[in-house]
């Protein structure tokens, strides 16, 4: 019956209503004792709002929230050294805090959203601070000798400028900035380069105005899903410290291993219970689903927070966080691409840290878009190369990511068609040849040649290898499926309770050379010993030029010919 603080983001309600906490503080700590203003960047759903709440809490010296957690011991032992003295001023003495959220405006086609919600924070803290409207225009703050104009992008710049530096003087205290979620207003219109371009403009108005009061802030903190051509909004900031792959932050947010053994033993031992699992195979089963981002090559791998929090509380193994919104556009994106889909699992993915870093709209690079979403994580790094290995984190984001890619791929392939997954599934399951291969038939037909590209004018091989290693990846979840890809071939090997398959295809060729290559390179010998399953030998053909599966013709393991 503890509580789990599924979806709350506010440290205050949290820890006075008693939910669950995973002790970051120390985190805090960290931050403060060292540079004053940063950036990280994190998947959605990864604990970012809640961080930034509980810096909230912390600068404006809420110590009783913080009792017992591990800032409180930090600073104890602090203010007993001699040892940065001249930081402990900053611990526990209430800051002017200006907390940034952009989760609640409205940005996608309207013009003014971004324009809006920041006006909606700023009066919120001009009446606070008892500002008039016309307060920042008579001030000499806004005095630069320049003559700035007072309207659009500038006014609300200014006006922020104002507010951090009239805080300052009326609290004696220099202000403390926490955006979360700077880019949701770009996110939103990603598919409307204007209003982009618009809100890029508002944003590096407005936080630039930040460089001219630099010396009425304590700290800033931002956060985001993604690094804009580097942050670009924010370069008026110079002294921005991105924090987003270094070492010591990679478990700042996610829940680390052993913060999972620490803090939930009682909800392992309930969900092992409720599906016949020891504590251990419990534990398992969780890092294989929710495990596996690593943000360093060489930093600490953290569980998603929303899908382990969700398992715990009904006690089951699902796609917690890939259901909550995968982007349409993405998939579309990918679909749309001549991107080859098997590099997201069979880690041939490689990027440098610029590459990561550098989405843009207009890129076609899909690399850092995907990484900095969640769907792709780090598994290795190539020191002498500067170059990091990419693939899907867990197994929630590989079956989410690729059930969601293939109805794109395969239209056809939607469930209560009789053409999905479970349907070719139970097939293999009954031995059902004719069953499968009219599947194989439907979801292969008239791949659209409308997905062509300037640079690639028939799209047959890359569609074609995509469907076949979604299909068979996905078929892994309730079946054994081997694959071994080289160039321009896949060979699929499927083991049921009753049956082995072993798939050989071609593009353009015969089937006889299909079957022919499954003899030559003795797929079948690894089973010899298994007289217990029926064995079939499949040989497909392609014919790209009609874009059909064109012939199939089975083996059998004692010879019989099926066409």
């Amino acid at each position: 019956m503890r509580k789990l603080p599924i979806g709350i983001q506010g440290f205050a309600g949290l820890r006075n209503d008693k939910y669950i906490y995973v002790d970051k503080t120390d985190y805090i700590y960290k931050l403060v004792c060292t540079e004053k203003v940063y950036f990280l960047s994190r998947p959605r759903r990864f604990g970012k709002s809640l961080f930034i709440s509980t810096m909230k809490s912390y600068w404006q010296g809420k110590k009783d929230l913080f009792h017992g957690l591990k800032i409180e011991k930090l600073t104890e032992r602090l203010s007993k050294s001699e040892v940065n003295v001249e930081r402990m001023g900053l611990f526990w003495i209430p800051h002017p805090v200006f907390h940034f959220d952009f989760d609640g405006g409205v940005y996608s086609g309207n013009l003014t959203g971004l324009e809006s919600r920041l006006d909606e924070h700023l009066r919120l803290w001009e009446n606070e601070y008892n500002i008039k409207s016309d307060d920042f225009i008579n001030n000499n703050v806004c005095n630069t000798g320049n003559e700035e104009r007072l309207e659009g992008l500038n006014e609300l710049g200014i006006r922020f400028r104002y507010l951090v530096t009239e805080a300052d003087r009326q609290t004696g205290q220099r202000a403390v900035v926490l955006v979360d979620e700077y880019d949701k207003p770009l996110l939103e219109v990603m598919d409307q380069p204007e209003l982009e371009r618009h809100n890029k403009i508002v944003f590096k108005g407005f936080f630039g105005s930040l460089k001219a009061a630099d010396e009425y802030l304590e700290f800033v903190f931002i956060t985001g899903v993604t690094k804009f051509e580097k942050v670009s909004v924010f370069s008026d900031l110079n002294q921005l410290r991105d924090i987003s792959l270094n070492k010591d932050y990679a478990g700042i947010c996610g829940i680390t291993e052993q913060e999972v053994r620490d803090n939930f033993a009682p909800e392992i031992k309930s969900l092992a219970e409720g599906r016949c699992l020891s504590p251990d195979e419990c534990l398992d089963c969780l890092k294989q689903m929710y495990d596996g981002y690593h943000f360093h090559q060489n930093g600490i791998s953290v569980y998603n927070p929303f899908s382990l929090l969700n398992a715990f509380a009904d006690r089951e193994f699902r796609s917690y966080w890939f259901e909550t919104g995968t982007p349409t556009f993405l998939v579309n994106k990918i679909a749309n691409s001549s991107f080859d889909v098997r590099k997201l699992a069979n880690k041939t993915l490689y990027a440098d840290e610029r590459r990561l870093s550098d989405y843009r709209a207009d890129n076609p690079d899909l690399v850092p878009l995907l990484y900095q979403t969640g769907y792709l994580t780090i598994v290795d790094y190539d020191e002498k190369r500067g170059r990091y290995t990419l693939s899907f984190p867990n197994e929630e984001v590989k079956y989410g990511m690729l059930n969601s890619l293939l109805p794109a791929y395969a239209p056809q392939a939607l469930a209560g068609t009789g053409l999905d997954i479970f349907s070719l599934d139970e097939k293999l399951e009954d031995g059902d040849l004719d069953g499968i291969r009219d599947i194989f038939i439907a979801l292969f037909a008239m791949i659209p040649y409308s997905s062509a590209t300037s640079s690639e004018k028939d799209p047959f091989e890359n569609y074609l290898q995509a469907v076949i290693f979604i299909v068979f990846t996905l078929l892994g979840q309730f079946v054994m499926c081997e694959m071994h890809t080289a160039t321009g071939r896949i060979d699929c090997v499927l083991k049921t309770k009753n049956f082995i398959y072993i798939f050989e295809f071609k593009r353009d060729d015969s089937v006889e050379n299909a079957l022919k290559q499954i003899e030559e390179n003795g797929y079948a010998l690894p089973f010899v010993a298994e007289h217990d399953k029926t064995l079939y030998k499949i040989g497909v053909v392609f014919d790209s030029g009609k874009r059909i599966l064109k012939e199939w013709k089975v083996v059998e393991r004692a010879g019989d010919i099926r066409t």
